[in-house]
């Protein structure tokens, strides 16, 4: 029998590109709020994310459960949003720990996501898991809260890993579709200043690096999983102009961005902020990026 791998919150573009990379090896089960079925050699499970049900009988003697589960962050901040943001992070690390606790043959590994912009502001030094200075506000709080529950359980014999997830980008998903968007139309300057700090992760070296944190014996606590080469919002949009042959790109005002973010019902946090996330435990613990510069990275995603 293959080993199992359990993925909460499986069904986004990280979680389907992940059960694609292992399931050749393992056996994958994916827990969703959708129908149970199987689909291309994946099962897909039913559950709440907040709630005990037949979904805690795939944990027992399992290899790893990796939770990725919570609402998105591309939203308006109103208390509706915000409540929601919290509570399916904190509700379904909550109910994945007891429901450990309660198995006979517990997995082996526990490996819940997390996000890098627990992280300040930051344009002077790169963040580490080490060095790492936390911000603050909203996003900020959801990420610590988060953490916090995490860490609150200390299951014996059972290694706990907590990712701290930078931009994950893979070719048209996610944020590539309106980057490239963007530039179609003439719009891909500078964002604001354009000199925040752009911190991303190919989609290959995601899955890589989880592979890679499955498999090593002492890995245990938190991870930073970005590129150790961070790129300023500047050129970041110059090499996706460039790659598509679009010769000029108009710059976005922040006063602009603020209008286009109330439009389109989301935030300009996410793309003002400045993130410099640096992996400094898995470059020390030997993991090898595959696309660890934007140049590489840029030929696979546009």
């Amino acid at each position: 029998m293959k080993p199992k791998i359990i993925i909460a919150g499986g069904s986004g573009f990280i979680g389907q590109e992940m059960a694609n990379y292992f399931k050749n090896r393992f056996e994958i089960v994916i827990l969703t709020r959708n129908k149970t079925e199987n689909i291309n050699e994946i099962r897909f499970v039913n559950w709440d994310g907040k709630t005990f049900g037949k979904w805690t009988d795939e944990l027992e003697n399992a290899l790893a459960i990796i939770n990725l589960t919570g609402r998105s962050v591309n939203c308006r901040y109103n208390e509706f949003n915000k409540n929601e943001i919290y509570e399916s992070r904190l509700a379904s690390t909550s109910i994945i720990g007891k429901a450990i606790i309660n198995c006979k043959i517990k997995p082996e590994i526990w490996i819940n996501a997390a996000s890098a912009t627990i992280y300040r502001n930051e344009y002077e030094q790169p963040n580490t898991e080490e060095k790492g200075i936390i911000g603050d506000g909203f996003s900020v709080d959801v990420c610590k809260k988060w953490e916090e529950k995490f860490y609150s359980f200390k299951i014996d014999n059972v290694k706990q890993i907590n990712l701290r997830i930078a931009i994950v980008l893979q070719k048209d998903k996610s944020v590539m579709i309106p980057f490239k968007n963007l530039a179609k139309l003439g719009l891909g300057g500078k964002a604001a200043t354009g000199k925040q700090l752009f911190s991303w992760i190919h989609i290959t070296d995601f899955c890589s690096a989880i592979d890679f944190l499955i498999h090593k014996n002492n890995a245990v606590g938190t991870y930073n999983l970005a590129s150790p080469n961070a790129i300023t919002n500047s050129c970041f949009m110059k090499k996706i102009r460039s790659k598509m042959g679009i010769p000029f790109g108009i710059p976005q005002p922040k006063w602009l961005l603020e209008i286009g973010a109330w439009i389109i019902k989301t935030e300009t946090e996410l793309i003002v902020k400045s993130r410099w996330v640096y992996p400094a435990r898995l470059l020390s613990e030997g993991f090898k990026f595959e696309y660890n510069t934007i140049d590489k990275a840029i030929i696979d995603l546009v």
